[in-house]
């Protein structure tokens, strides 16, 4: 085994360097013609030595024999140079000129290597046409002799063609190549070296998988190394352990993988103290070191193990295949031995290896689910089939051999060269080869009759056959065999897996061409473990209806903080979220008995949670608070306020505090000297007089939690202190309100742009009444985000443009309902290497997969602009919980110091909604709002507006509830004990509410059936008063409430309001106090399977209540109905309201009226003077009217009022007599017409004209007087 490596290595306790020149020199213009060689050439004019950049000799460029994607041009730079970018054109005048290509290169015209980008083979992009320069940076620069273009597409209306330049600079630095036996030892000027920074640099290349690169130790036990292990890099290094353990500074870091690909691979190591930046092929990992030192301490010298003088080339050629290649190569015919040998490498855990026919069957070698499989199929015998499998995950990237031999009836299978597992097997006949061997695949699968399924994919290299290596050099020159998609001298496997894009310990598998991700157990989802699985807060859960419980919540999203767990209290109005200590609830105090050490302390942890999880939750909190309590005999707590206290704690950032619960800081208190209750008052804490207890909450959240109670005064015999310390509870969540206003169409909020990252994720919530407008956007140099909505006529869409790394990305998702309704909806965006991803409202998903080589970051370099900066409409509305890459922005900070923008969410309902009466709903607009009343049983601008209307004799309104709809329910009553929405449900609360006037009775006013026998029946009686009759089963008779004290009946208008909860009824007439009832024991509670409303008058079939048929129902009601609602239906206004759907329907006549109805506005009568009060029992209440009563207040009151009117007019009189005398004025007149008489027709018009807001005046004037 060889291990080459070229290298130079700096140990240094500083690093310099000088400043190179720049490196974009031309590297192919000064190269004679023979530096340039090609698969094939056109004709004679058409070489590749022609293939200069700009250049006209010749036939302009290079042009090869066959346009198929076979060809390739070669340049050979001379020696090793650094290639930094590349230019191409067209061939000179033509319709000739490549459009994409790829590279390879090499240090020795073998094991070809294509450039990767992002992780993958790049493609670049070419020409359009044949005279303009298109040049392609290099992401990376590339050290290299030999270079290959490859051309992938060309222009179809012409041929291959090309002219290129290469830019870079020369490369020089020594080589050193070893064997594997000797050491290189680096000796420093000093013995011993302790040094604090270090900065190691090397290249080296292999083809074996294990060996150690560099060691250095220390006499104290400081050491480095730097080894490879299955082909990945290892850095192992210790700056120091403690002598008994207590200390473990050892620490190793893997990077890279397949690093015996014999390339180059370049390595840099730069330590400061204990942070090491670890870099292999540009790729960085960042970690500290363990233990507590930050010196390294190594003798004299640093060591290179395994390495040996002598730079060789592998002899070994590798094969790469895809999944339509195969190779033919020609074996011995007839013989009697087969006999095949090869290495592999892959991912993918399926695929032919070799398949050959023998002269009675065939043999096939392959993968099966990671085992090396051979099948052997006999014909002579009947079919005869034979399979033997050996190994296991050979699919994992790594080199595998695999030995088949057939000889004398028996077969042997050897992988690994591991003899002493080789599987033998006996075969019934004896092996006559056929002479011809497929590798990798080929068009014999579809005809032959075999097991395997597809073809291989990876490389190969060092196959024999009959013990004889192939040579592929021949192969490739067209000697023997023949190829099909076949890529020689060349094994372009990549690692997708490294570095691991699965996010948050996310687990890693791939194929030959993608990767995937297990997130289980990760808290996190998504193609790359990006996503949050579990919410950010308590808040949050509750708002998705969620009840109290345990729950897992993530506050920084998709950042580095793990998801954890805790309890969530919801209720009260606000949300709760408590996390544990150590101390369990039942054993929370802890006492601490007489002692001879002066101090004992009590550690307090949160063995769940880490110092920057519970930073999470407070610092989002709105408060916190964390409960502690100090019971004491003869142990004094925190002194006076001047003197040293004797105990204290400590909280966040290991401060110490001198406060108790109750007090705050900087006040050395208990609660009682704050409220000054102390037993004591020449103490401030109970404690400090030596008896009782303190207690009280700490709620000062930048020192939570405690973490540490150290009590000092515990010494004396017979002392003792009982501590308790709860668990920290934190209430609501800032930064899920943290909120916004954009009142302007030109309104936005700008920040600063954030840092690219592979994966973006971007969450926010939003509420508009605007169907278009931009929620944000940022362009950067390569990079584009927009996100917009946009109104459609029945729907909307949110669109998503992102641009990164020049792949545009477009994404739509549509709501089945308009999303300027005024409500909160969530969007959601995250991209990946993978995909691309839009969520709204967590229903509605659009999923775009990523291109190949989209491994890109999303780099913006412009500020982030919340609303358009574009000249685009902006969004008009809320927006909150703003999170980008788990970083929560601070939208009210930014919004109060931006004009058209407001901190929070002062839309105009949340100003306004006071006007919205009766239950209707405020209605966000653009520079205003509106009042939907489709849910109450009013109309008008703030549904106000009584709809009524008047019944004939005989009219009645019936409005059926469907059986699968039932009564809907009020919003205060939604999610209470008992009640549903379907028709089927069995009801336990109703309300209803109506006004009427009328002058008939008996009638009946409202009456509500079931399904059953069950019905609510509100009438008039014939003496005019009112009677609520309830019938829920378990009754002989009806329920009655008998309102006997006044006439209803009188042609005045009244409201009432009946709202039933299980067996309480309240009942609320006019404007008199609210009066309770109770159903009887007796009496179901459950209004079961609501059936219709009537109004005015029943007709309907079934068992029906017989007093209200005989007493009430006919002739039915005369008179004014309005308001009639029954939770949320209005039945009136469905049958009044014609553009209403709605189950209702009229007999009779009905005409709209708002019966004299007004909204209530005179304050409820006192006690002493309502006649329904209990203590006026025995006031007699007249039901006429018109009988004022004849008290001596009211005459002295009809006296006053009198005399009143007579004095103002009086005054009135006197005024009209002196305003008519002033403007008299003899030999003179004067007219005060308005300006534009000219020109109207009249003077009335003409002050029309002049004061258009005089038509408001007319309109209000447009009454007629009697007096």
């Amino acid at each position: 085994m060889w291990l080459q490596l070229a290298w130079s290595l700096v140990l240094a306790s500083s690093a310099a360097s000088s400043a190179s020149r720049r490196c974009e020199d031309s590297l192919a213009t000064p190269l004679p013609y023979s530096s340039f060689s090609s698969s094939s050439v056109y004709g004679r004019g058409y070489g590749a030595g022609y293939a200069k950049l700009n250049r006209k000799q010749g036939a302009g460029g290079w042009s090869p024999l066959d346009t198929d994607r076979y060809q390739w041009l070669q340049v050979d730079l001379g020696s090793r140079k650094q290639v930094v970018a590349i230019a191409t054109q067209g061939r000179y005048s033509s319709s000739d000129w490549t459009s994409k290509y790829r590279l390879l290169y090499s240090d020795a015209q073998r094991n070809w290597r294509p450039y990767l980008q992002d992780g993958n083979i790049w493609t670049f992009e070419g020409n359009r046409n044949s005279e303009d320069v298109v040049r392609q940076e290099l992401q990376h620069a590339i050290l290299t002799r030999y270079i290959r273009f490859i051309p992938l597409e060309w222009n179809k209306d012409g041929r291959i063609g090309v002219r290129l330049e290469l830019y870079g600079c020369s490369y020089w630095a020594d080589v050193i190549s070893f064997d594997g036996t000797g050491i290189i030892s680096y000796r420093f000027r000093s013995k011993k070296m302790k040094i604090v920074k270090d900065v190691i640099t090397l290249k080296f290349r292999t083809t074996v998988r294990d060996g150690v690169l560099l060691h250095g130790e220390g006499q104290q036990g400081d050491y480095i190394s730097l080894e490879l292990s299955r082909a990945r890099l290892l850095l192992s290094i210790n700056l120091g352990s403690s002598e008994y353990g207590s200390i473990q500074g050892h620490t190793t870091v893997a990077s890279g993988s397949l690093l015996d690909d014999d390339h180059w691979h370049s390595v840099v190591i730069e330590r400061y103290r204990r942070n090491i930046n670890f870099t292999l092929d540009h790729h960085t990992k960042h970690f500290r070191t363990n233990g507590e030192f930050d010196h390294l301490d190594l003798d004299y010298e640093v060591k290179s193990r395994n390495l040996t003088f002598s730079c060789v080339e592998s002899s070994s050629s590798p094969v790469f295949f895809n999944s339509t290649s195969f190779l033919q190569l020609p074996g011995q015919s007839n013989g009697d031995t087969l006999s095949v040998s090869l290495s592999f490498r892959t991912w993918n855990p399926s695929g032919l290896l070799m398949f050959t026919e023998l002269a009675d069957g065939w043999v096939e070698l392959g993968l099966v689910e990671g085992k090396v499989t051979v099948y052997m199929n006999v014909t002579q015998k009947k079919n005869t089939r034979i399979e033997i499998s050996s190994g296991s995950s050979l699919n994992d990237g790594q080199w595998h051999s695999v030995h088949l031999n057939a000889l004398e009836n028996h077969a042997m299978l050897t992988v690994d060269g591991d003899e002493a597992s080789t599987v033998r097997t006996a075969i019934p006949i004896q092996v006559q080869t056929g002479g011809v061997y497929f590798f990798g695949g080929g068009s014999f699968l579809a005809a032959s009759s075999r097991s395997l399924q597809r073809s291989f994919q990876g490389c190969m290299q060092m196959i024999h056959i009959d013990d004889h290596l192939v040579d592929l050099r021949a192969v490739e020159q067209g000697l023997i065999g023949t190829f099909e998609n076949v890529t020689l001298d060349m094994c372009a496997i990549i690692d997708r897996c490294v570095p691991n894009h699965c996010e948050h310990g996310g687990e890693c598998s791939q194929t030959w061409d993608t990767f995937s991700c297990n997130c289980s157990g990760t808290g996190y989802t998504g193609a790359t473990c990006h996503s949050p699985l579990y919410q950010q807060s308590c808040e949050e859960y509750e708002l998705q209806g969620q009840s109290s419980g345990a729950y897992w919540i993530d506050p920084d999203g998709s950042g580095p903080i793990a998801p954890f767990r805790v309890h969530c209290d919801m209720t009260e109005e606000t949300v709760w979220t408590t996390l544990r200590n150590n101390l369990s609830p039942q054993t929370q105090t802890v006492v601490l008995e007489s002692h001879d050490v002066m101090l004992k302390s009590l550690q307090l942890l949160f063995p769940l949670f880490s110092p920057v999880q519970l930073w999470s939750v407070t610092s989002r909190a709105e408060s916190c608070e964390q409960f502690v309590a100090y019971a004491c005999r003869m142990s004094r707590l925190l002194n006076s306020p001047d003197g040293v206290p004797f105990t204290w704690w400590v909280g966040r950032a290991n401060e110490k505090h001198f406060y108790w619960g109750g007090s705050g800081p900087g006040i050395q208190k208990c609660a009682c000297g704050i409220e000054n209750n102390c037993t004591d008052p020449g103490h401030f804490c109970n404690c400090d007089a030596e008896l009782k207890e303190d207690a009280g909450l700490l709620l000062y959240k930048d020192h939570l939690p405690v973490s540490q109670v150290v009590v000092g005064d515990t010494s004396k015999s017979g002392s003792e202190a009982k501590l308790t310390v709860g668990p920290l509870k934190c209430r609501g969540d800032r930064s899920y309100w943290n909120a916004a206003s954009f009142t302007s169409p030109a309104s936005s909020v700008h920040f600063q742009s954030f840092p690219g990252e592979t994966s973006t994720d971007i969450s926010f919530y939003f509420k508009t009444s605007s169907p278009h407008g931009v929620f944000l956007e940022s362009v950067g140099g390569s990079s584009r985000l927009h996100i917009q909505i946009r109104g459609r006529l029945l729907c909307s869409v949110v669109l998503l443009t992102l641009e990164v790394g020049g792949e545009l990305v477009q994404l739509s998702v549509h709501s089945p309902r308009p999303l300027n309704d005024d409500e909160w909806h969530r969007v959601q965006v995250e991209k990946n290497i993978k995909e691309a991803v839009l969520v709204l409202d967590g229903r509605h998903r659009e999923v775009r997969a990523a291109r190949t080589q989209a491994h890109a970051k999303l780099e913006l370099y412009t500020d982030l602009f919340l609303g358009a900066s574009s000249g685009q409409r902006s969004f008009l509305g809320c927006m909150r919980a703003l999170r980008i890459n788990g970083v929560i922005f601070d939208l009210e900070r930014r919004a109060a110091e931006t004009p058209g923008v407001s901190p929070g969410c002062q839309g105009h309902c949340s100003r306004y909604e006071m006007h919205c009466r009766n239950g209707g709903k405020c209605v966000e607009q653009y520079n205003g709002y509106s009042c939907d009343c489709s849910l109450t049983a009013y109309d008008g601008p703030f549904c106000t507006d009584d709809v009524g209307g008047y019944f004939e004799t005989g009219t009645l309104v019936r409005y059926d509830f469907l059986p699968d709809m039932g009564a809907p329910v009020p919003d205060e009553m939604k999610g209470s004990p008992g009640w549903g929405l379907s028709g089927e449900a069995n009801l336990t609360r109703e309300e209803l509410v109506f006004s009427f006037s009328t002058h008939s009775a008996p009638s009946i006013l409202v009456y509500i059936s079931s399904r059953t026998q069950d019905s609510l029946a509100v009438v008039l009686r014939q003496n005019g008063t009112l009677q609520i009759r309830y019938s829920l089963g378990g009754l002989m008779e009806p329920f009655t409430i008998d309102i006997d004290r006044r006439n209803m009946a009188n042609g005045q208008p009244h409201s009432v309001n009946i709202t039933r909860s299980f067996r309480e009824i309240r009942l609320q007439l006019d404007h008199y106090p609210l009066s309770t009832y109770t159903l009887p024991e007796t009496s179901d509670v459950h209004f079961n399977l609501v059936k219709s409303i009537f109004l005015g008058k029943v007709f309907e079939t079934g068992q029906i209540d017989p007093v209200l048929i005989e007493r009430y129902n006919t002739p039915g009601f005369v008179g004014c109905l309005s308001r009639v609602q029954f939770n949320s239906v209005a039945p009136l206004k469905a049958a009044l309201r014609s553009g209403m759907t709605a189950p209702v329907s009229t007999h009779g006549i009905l005409v709209p009226s708002n019966c004299g109805a007004s909204p209530l506005t005179i304050p409820p009568m006192s006690s002493a003077h309502d006649p329904w009060h209990s203590e006026t029992a025995g006031s007699v209440f007249p039901f006429k009217e018109e009988k004022k009563r004849a008290d001596g207040v009211n005459r002295n009151s009809a006296i006053i009022g009198g005399i009143i009117s007579v004095v103002i007019f009086s005054v009135l009189c006197i005024l009209v007599f002196v305003v008519r005398h002033t403007f008299r004025h003899k030999g003179s007149y004067h007219t005060n017409e308005a300006k534009g008489a000219e020109s109207a027709d009249c003077a009335d018009a003409a002050i029309i004209v002049n004061d258009p807001a005089f038509t408001e005046t007319i309109d209000e004037s447009k009454r007629e007087w009697f007096i």
